[in-house]
């Protein structure tokens, strides 16, 4: 059974000096996972709370396929009821004396009661619940608790569907499964989904873009690997947890090889294209750590020609089949440089605390902010 919703996306502007500070810009397109991520206090549950009508903020807008949901300037402000939005809880809020059944057809008020059952066992069964429709919430696991508070949100027939930390509650492997599903889900639902989240993992694995928050409000939008990659900000870097955030000065700019150089810790850095920033400027610049290649000691390779820095391992832990490295750069002012190498390579180069190792920084992944 195929689900559709509306023809066009969700678009959400709103702010507030407080209690809860809000300044948040953001849409959601038809079909479209878009993740709202950001630590504790952040804003994300108030900001869905806003989109579901649970939560009135002070200024702004919220739009569905261009019809107003609420809009300061003009008054607009439909209730919860009038928004066809459904809304799973972190905590999935199923009626604990209703079986699984009963607890999607509460949902279902604005069909005619012929209609119901054929219904709820379609929406069952879409989320994998066939056979357990009798069943009470204390007698469903985890992940199946979740599902019907899925099918609940689905039997609303909603145009935008609403995921508050829907997988927080379930073990690992529950919650591995539960990513399959919603993925597998989201290709019958032509409605934008509002996924809110605090893991950065998840977020990147489901969600067609990510919106950073940061005390209520937006610092960037964009596709994960975009925000994860390339943050706008220092501040974002840190956020989305980038481990390799420095602070340089722009040496020049090389117009005809499309190469800006940085100055860092003594070593001049060829990194990409970035003429915005202006000769001297004080920039800050990040790498991925999987973008700083270290050199093997029994064979040098072209590739040490590229931003080769050394230096000498001052943190070394093993994690299973990886080894994360943090080398303190030579000459510089304790910088540690952060790299993960498998196991077996850390093991084959004899590496260890107190080591000097040398590694390169791939141009093209330096990200000048």
């Amino acid at each position: 059974m195929a689900v559709t919703g509306l023809d066009s996306g969700l678009s959400v502007r709103v702010s507030q000096p407080g209690p809860i500070p809000l300044n948040a810009q953001f849409s959601c397109a038809p079909g479209e996972v878009l993740s709202l991520v950001g630590p504790s206090g952040s804003g994300k549950s108030t900001l869905l709370r806003a989109i579901a009508g649970l939560y009135q903020p002070q200024h702004g807008n919220i739009a569905l396929g261009g019809k107003s949901w609420f809009d300061s300037s003009t008054g607009v402000n439909l209730t919860p009821q009038q928004r066809p939005a459904g809304l799973v809880f972190q905590s999935y809020a199923l009626f604990p004396h209703l079986d699984a059944a009963s607890n999607v057809r509460a949902a279902m008020e604005h069909l005619p009661p012929a209609d119901r059952n054929a219904r709820v066992r379609d929406l069952l069964a879409m989320v994998n619940l066939r056979g357990l429709e009798d069943r009470r919430p204390s007698e469903l696991s985890g992940g199946q608790q979740q599902r019907v508070a899925v099918a609940r949100a689905l039997a609303r027939d909603p145009q935008v569907l609403l995921l508050d930390e829907p997988f927080s509650a379930v073990d690992r492997a529950t919650r591995q499964k539960l990513y399959i599903e919603l993925a597998e889900l989201r290709r019958m639902l032509r409605m934008p989904v509002i996924l809110v989240t605090h893991d950065l993992d998840e977020a990147a694995m489901l969600a067609d873009r990510m919106c950073i928050l940061h005390h209520g409000e937006t610092l960037q939008v964009g596709t994960p690997a975009d925000v994860m990659s390339r943050p706008l900000s220092r501040e974002i870097a840190r956020l989305v947890d980038i481990k390799n955030v420095f602070e340089a000065r722009v040496a020049r700019h090389d117009h005809d090889r499309k190469l800006t150089y940085i100055t860092w810790m003594g070593h001049v850095l060829e990194s990409g294209y970035s003429p915005g920033f202006a000769a001297d400027a004080p920039i800050s610049w990040a790498i991925p750590v999987e973008s700083v290649i270290l050199h093997r000691r029994d064979r040098p390779s072209r590739g040490e020609h590229e931003n080769p820095v050394g230096g000498t391992i001052v943190e070394f832990v093993v994690l299973g089949p990886n080894t994360t490295i943090g080398m303190r750069v030579d000459g510089g002012n304790d910088a540690i440089l952060r790299m993960a190498v498998p196991t077996h390579v850390a093991h084959r180069n004899k590496l260890g605390p107190g080591e000097g190792i040398s590694a390169s920084l791939l141009s093209e992944a330096i990200h000048l902010m």
